[in-house]
C-alpha cells in the first residue's frame, strides 16, 4: 500500500469519526483524529471532538495512547489550534506526544489558527502533510468556516414536493414523503445544531422539531423559530418544552415586549434583529446573530417562502430536495420559488440523486 493510500484510508476515518459527532459540538468543529503506527498500519488509539466541543479530538485520541503515540503518525481532519482558549492549544500536546508525523486535510478558518497550528508543528520538527481529503473535508466543516469567514451557520435546507412541485394543499397541511425519507430527515436533523422554521410553521403544524429515530431521541437540535412579530402562542409545543430543549426565537426591533417576557418565562431566548421594511427579518443579520451565540449549522425545514427569502439574499448552502412519485393532483403551494429555483440551477452541483421508496432524493451544494 503506497503512502498517499495509506493517508487517504486513514484520512476517511477521521473524517468519519468527525461527521459522526456533527451537531454536538457547536461552537467548535467536529473533528476526528486517528492516531496509526506507520510501520505497520495498527491503529493505536482514536478520538473525536465531544459533544459542547471539549476537549478537542487530538486531546481525546493523544490521552488515550499515552507513550505509545511517541513515533507515530496523526491523523487530524483539522488543523491543530493554536490558540489559548478553555483549554491549552492542540498544536502544543501534539508537539509534547513525540508523535512523529502529522497529517491534516485543511488549514483552518479561524483567523486565531489560520496556518499558526500548522507552523508550530514544523518548527517542532514534526513532519507535516496537508492537503489530503481535503474537498471532503471542506464540506464537513463547511458551518465552521462559514462561522468563521461570514459570521453565519451554514444553512442546509430540506425541501419536500409532490411529483407535480407543491408543497402544500392550500392551508392543509400536507403530508408528502414516505417513511425512508422521513427517516433520512430525521438523520439531517440529527447532524444539524438547529433546525429552523419560521412562525407559519409554528401556527400551521405545531412541530415538535426532534429526532425520533430509536436510540437517537438525545441527538434533537435546537430549535429556531422565525417570528418577526412574536407570535408564536404559549401552548405551542416548541413553548412548552423550551426548558428542556434549546428555542430561540428571532423576533424584529418592534415586536411586543410583553410578548417576549412571557415566552422568556417559559424557558425560551428571545433575539431581536433588524426588519426591513414590513416588518420581515433582515435575514442575514438573523443568521449572523445565531452565529454569535455559536451556532454553526442550521437545517432549514420552514417551507417555500422562508427557502425562497434565503436563496434569494444568497443565504443557503445545501439544500436536500426530496420529490414524492404522487402529484398533487390540484393547485396548491408551489415547493420551489423563482428565487430558489435560480439559485439550484446556477450556484447548487448534485452530491446525489437516489431513489428512497416512493421519493427520490437530491443533495445538492453550492458549488466552492
Amino acid at each position: 500500500m503506497t503512502t498517499s493510500a495509506s493517508d487517504e484510508r486513514f484520512m476517511r476515518l477521521a473524517l468519519a469519526l468527525g461527521y459522526r459527532n456533527l451537531g454536538r459540538t457547536w461552537p467548535n468543529p467536529s473533528v476526528g483524529a486517528v492516531l496509526v503506527d506507520p510501520s505497520d498500519g495498527r491503529i493505536v488509539s482514536a478520538g473525536v471532538t465531544q459533544p459542547g466541543g471539549r476537549p478537542h479530538a487530538e486531546r481525546v485520541a493523544l490521552a488515550e495512547a499515552g507513550e505509545a503515540a511517541r513515533g507515530k503518525t496523526l491523523y487530524v481532519s483539522l488543523e491543530p489550534c493554536s490558540h489559548h482558549g478553555r483549554t491549552p492549544p492542540c498544536a502544543e500536546a501534539v508537539i509534547a506526544s513525540g508523535v512523529g508525523r502529522l497529517v491534516t486535510s485543511l488549514e483552518d478558518a479561524d483567523r486565531r489558527v489560520a496556518g499558526r497550528g500548522h507552523a508550530m508543528i514544523c518548527e517542532a520538527g514534526i513532519a507535516l502533510a496537508t492537503g489530503i481529503l481535503s474537498a471532503e473535508a471542506a464540506r464537513d466543516h463547511r458551518g465552521h468556516f462559514t462561522r468563521a469567514r461570514e459570521g453565519r451557520p451554514a444553512v442546509i435546507l430540506k425541501l419536500a414536493r409532490t411529483a407535480d412541485g407543491f408543497a402544500a394543499a392550500g392551508t392543509a397541511r400536507l403530508m408528502i414523503t414516505g417513511e425512508g425519507a422521513n427517516r433520512r430527515t430525521h438523520m439531517l436533523r440529527a447532524h444539524a445544531d438547529a433546525v429552523l422554521v419560521g412562525v407559519s410553521t409554528i401556527l400551521a403544524d405545531d412541530p415538535g422539531l426532534d429526532v425520533r429515530l430509536p436510540g437517537m431521541e438525545a441527538r434533537s437540535p435546537v430549535r429556531v423559530v422565525a417570528d418577526s412579530h412574536l407570535r408564536t402562542p404559549l401552548g405551542s409545543r416548541l413553548v412548552e418544552t423550551a426548558e428542556d430543549r434549546k428555542t430561540f426565537i428571532l423576533c424584529g426591533p418592534e415586536a411586543d415586549r410583553a410578548a417576549e417576557e412571557r415566552l422568556e418565562a417559559r424557558g425560551v431566548t428571545v433575539l431581536r434583529v433588524p426588519a426591513l421594511d414590513g416588518g420581515k427579518l433582515e435575514l442575514r443579520s438573523a443568521l449572523r446573530r445565531l452565529g454569535e451565540v455559536g451556532l454553526t449549522r442550521i437545517l432549514c425545514e420552514g417551507g417555500p417562502t422562508l427557502a425562497d427569502a434565503l436563496a434569494r439574499d444568497d443565504l443557503l448552502d445545501e439544500a436536500v430536495v426530496i420529490t414524492n412519485e404522487r402529484p398533487l393532483g390540484a393547485r396548491g403551494l408551489e415547493a420551489v420559488g423563482p428565487h430558489l429555483s435560480a439559485a439550484l440551477a446556477a450556484k447548487f452541483r448534485t452530491l446525489s440523486d437516489e431513489p428512497v421508496g416512493p421519493d427520490r432524493i437530491r443533495h445538492l451544494e453550492r458549488a466552492i
